[in-house]
């Protein structure tokens, strides 16, 4: 009876002291998360952390894209875990709309344009952003304005560092 008594005494001082194991830490909404990542595409890597320091973010707050998010919510530190995002849940699907024509004429006189080289466009506000040149005639060029994933399946190895 005295041990059972001992271990309760110590499980109340733990948990009035605000000790948690670590195997408790999950991801979850109100916590500040690190992790490392590597992002493949079409079996290409075209990001990782390896070699640099973890991503942190905020779960709730729309600082990842939804599909990931949702995936890692529940991980615990130490865990590691493929994920795939569909387009839907990633950068969307390619919108057509999203294409612009523009004349050559308005491009810098000393650029020659090719299919595939991502130009640098401002908005009203000075606020920069990339957009892909899609084709190429003698006197316009049109320009896709869509996400460069837009439209891809991404996959994700993901390993929770830290939760606080």
């Amino acid at each position: 009876m005295n041990k059972v008594f001992g271990l309760l005494v110590a499980v109340v001082c733990c948990i009035s002291s605000g000790f948690v194991y670590a195997e408790d830490i999950v991801v979850a909404i109100g916590k500040q998360v690190s992790f490392d990542y590597t992002l493949t595409v079409d079996k290409e890597v075209v990001e990782t952390s390896q070699g640099k320091k973890p991503l942190e973010y905020n779960p709730g707050r729309g600082e990842l894209i939804p599909g990931l998010e949702k995936e890692m919510l529940g991980m615990k530190v130490e865990e590691s875990k493929t994920v795939v995002v569909k387009p839907e849940e990633g950068y969307g699907a390619v919108r057509a709309d999203a294409f612009r024509e523009f004349e050559r004429a308005k491009l810098p006189a000393d650029l020659v344009p090719e299919v595939g080289m991502v130009l640098e466009m401002q908005d009203e506000k000075g606020t920069a952003f990339p957009a892909v040149i899609s084709e190429v005639s003698e006197k316009a060029v049109k320009l896709n304005f869509n996400h460069p994933l837009a439209g891809k399946e991404l996959t994700f190895d993901v390993k929770i560092v830290a939760v606080k």
